[in-house]
C-alpha cells in the first residue's frame, strides 16, 4: 500500500504560527479567568440560559404550529438574555476574550497546516477526464477545463444531460484509458473511482463540484480546479479506501433519517430550510410514525434510531474546535458510524452522554428496517432495500494528486482534545514533529 511520507512541519511560518497560538492561548485564558471573576455569578446565569435555550429550541423543532413558534421564540429570548448577561458588566473584556479565542484557533489551524511529499506516480499515457459542465455552478466551463485538459494531453469527455456516466467511463476503459479523472460532484466522483478501482487504474479528483468534500479529505486544493489536472501530468500517488452499501460504492458517506427524508422530498430543491424544518417532526416528533432503524452498537447492544444514522468511508472528526467535519485519514480500512437518537427515544435518555451522539468505527455495519429506507449517498437521494449492508473496501483506489497540493486531509495532524493540541503546538514551536493525538488522526 502506498502511503505518503511524513509531513514537514519545521518550516519557519508554521513554527511562528505555533508560537503565536501558544502565546494567544495564554493571554486568552488569563482574560477569561479575569472575566469569570469579575462577572460572577452572571456568567453562570448566562450558561444556564444557553443550556435552557438549546433544550427549548429542540422541543420547538420536533413540534409544529404554535408550539414550534413559542419554543423557538423562547429559545431566541434566552439566547439574547445570555448575551446580555455576558456584556452587561465589562463588555470590552468579553469581546477581548472572544477575539482572543478566535485568533488562537486561527493561528493553531495555520500551525497544523500540512503538506505531504507523496511518492511520484507513473505518468499516464491515455488519461481521460470526465466533466459535468453544470456541476458547481458551471466551474468546468468557467475554468475552461476541456481546453486545459487537451493542453496537457488529457482527453476530455463531457457529461451531457441524460448521459450515463458509468457507460461513458466503461467505454473509455475499453478504448485503452490508463487513468481516469472526474470533475464534478461527489456522487459522480464515486462512480468514476469505483470503476478505476475495479480496473486497477489511477484516479484523479478534480474539485469542480459544489462542496468537494472528497477532494478536501484527499488533500486536493479545492480552490485550484485547473491545477488539479497536474495530477495526471506529474502527480504524487497515495492509496485510499472506498466503501459500499448493498454493493453501491460511496466515497464520503451515507445518511439515513432526517436529512435523507428531507432531500428526498420534491420541495427540498426550492425550499431547503423549510423542508428540513417540516421533516424533523415527521421523523422524530412525538407523533412520528416513521419506521425505526435497527442495528447492533459497538458494545453488542441491539439499538434503534429514528433521528440520524451516518455511515462514512473512514471516520469523521466531530465536535472538535479544529478539523471538525473532515476525515483525518482515508486509509484506516474502517467505516465511521455516527448515530443520533430522537429525543423521545427512551434508550437515548438511558445512554445520555456529554455529546448528543454515539460514534465508533468498524469494518462492516448492518441496518435493519421493515421497508425501503430513504438514503442520501454522497449527497444524492436513493432508496435502499433492507437490510442495508455496509462494508469498507480497504486500499483499493490509487489516487493521483498534483504535487503542489497538500496531499493529505487538513485534519491529518490536528490533535483531538485541548491537552493533545497544546503538546503538539509546543512540539512544532520547538521544531519537532508533533505527536499525533486522538488515536486515529494522521495521514
Amino acid at each position: 500500500m502506498t502511503r505518503p511520507r511524513q509531513p514537514e512541519q519545521s518550516r519557519s511560518p508554521v513554527r511562528v504560527a505555533a508560537v503565536g497560538a501558544l502565546a494567544l492561548a495564554v493571554v486568552t485564558v488569563g482574560l477569561a479567568l479575569l472575566a469569570a471573576w469579575r462577572q460572577f455569578p452572571l456568567g453562570l446565569l448566562a450558561l444556564a440560559c444557553v443550556i435552557l435555550a438549546l433544550f427549548v429550541a429542540l422541543f420547538g423543532l420536533v413540534h409544529r404550529g404554535v408550539v414550534r413558534l413559542l419554543g423557538l421564540a423562547l429559545a431566541l429570548a434566552l439566547a439574547g438574555a445570555a448575551i446580555g448577561l455576558i456584556f452587561s458588566r465589562d463588555g470590552v473584556l468579553s469581546v477581548l476574550v472572544a477575539g482572543g479565542a478566535l485568533l488562537t484557533l486561527t493561528a493553531a489551524h495555520a500551525a497544523f497546516r500540512v503538506r505531504v511529499a507523496l511518492p511520484r506516480g507513473p505518468r499516464p499515457r491515455r488519461a481521460v477526464l470526465f466533466y459535468n459542465p453544470r456541476s458547481g455552478g458551471g466551474k468546468a466551463e468557467r475554468f475552461a477545463l476541456a481546453s486545459e485538459a487537451r493542453a496537457r494531453g488529457i482527453e476530455p469527455v463531457e457529461l451531457a444531460p441524460g448521459a450515463d456516466l458509468e457507460e461513458l467511463v466503461r467505454d473509455a476503459v475499453s478504448r485503452g484509458a490508463d487513468a481516469l479523472a472526474m470533475a464534478g460532484g461527489d456522487g459522480s466522483q464515486a462512480i468514476v473511482a469505483a470503476i478505476a478501482a475495479e480496473h486497477a487504474l489511477p484516479y484523479a479528483c478534480v474539485p469542480a463540484g459544489t462542496r468537494n468534500h472528497f477532494a478536501l479529505d484527499l488533500g486536493v486544493d479545492r480552490d485550484d480546479v485547473v491545477g488539479a489536472l497536474e495530477a495526471l501530468v506529474d502527480g504524487g500517488q497515495r492509496t485510499v479506501d472506498l466503501a459500499e452499501v448493498n454493493g453501491r460504492v460511496f466515497v464520503n458517506n451515507v445518511s439515513l433519517g432526517v436529512y435523507a427524508e428531507a432531500v428526498g422530498r420534491p420541495e427540498y430543491r426550492n425550499a431547503k430550510l423549510r423542508t428540513m424544518l417540516d421533516t424533523i417532526p415527521d421523523v422524530i416528533g412525538p407523533d412520528s410514525r416513521e419506521q425505526p432503524l435497527r442495528f447492533t452498537a459497538s458494545d453488542g447492544e441491539q439499538c434503534e434510531s429514528r433521528a440520524t444514522v451516518l455511515v462514512s468511508n473512514n471516520r469523521y472528526r466531530l465536535g472538535g474546535l479544529l478539523g471538525s467535519g473532515t476525515r483525518p485519514r482515508l486509509d484506516d480500512g474502517l467505516l465511521g458510524i455516527v448515530v443520533m437518537e430522537a429525543p423521545s427515544d427512551a434508550r437515548a435518555r438511558r445512554l445520555r452522554r456529554a455529546r448528543p451522539w454515539r460514534e465508533w468505527a468498524a469494518p462492516s455495519f448492518t441496518v435493519q428496517a421493515e421497508e425501503r429506507v430513504p438514503a442520501g449517498i454522497d449527497g444524492e437521494t436513493a432508496e435502499l432495500d433492507p437490510p442495508l449492508c455496509f462494508r469498507t473496501r480497504p486500499s483499493v483506489l490509487t489516487v493521483l494528486i498534483a504535487r503542489a497540493h497538500p496531499g493529505a486531509s487538513p485534519s491529518a495532524i490536528e490533535p483531538e482534545g485541548v491537552w493533545h493540541g497544546l503538546r503538539a503546538l509546543l512540539a512544532i514551536a520547538l521544531g519537532r514533529p508533533p505527536r499525533r493525538g486522538g488515536g486515529s488522526s494522521g495521514i
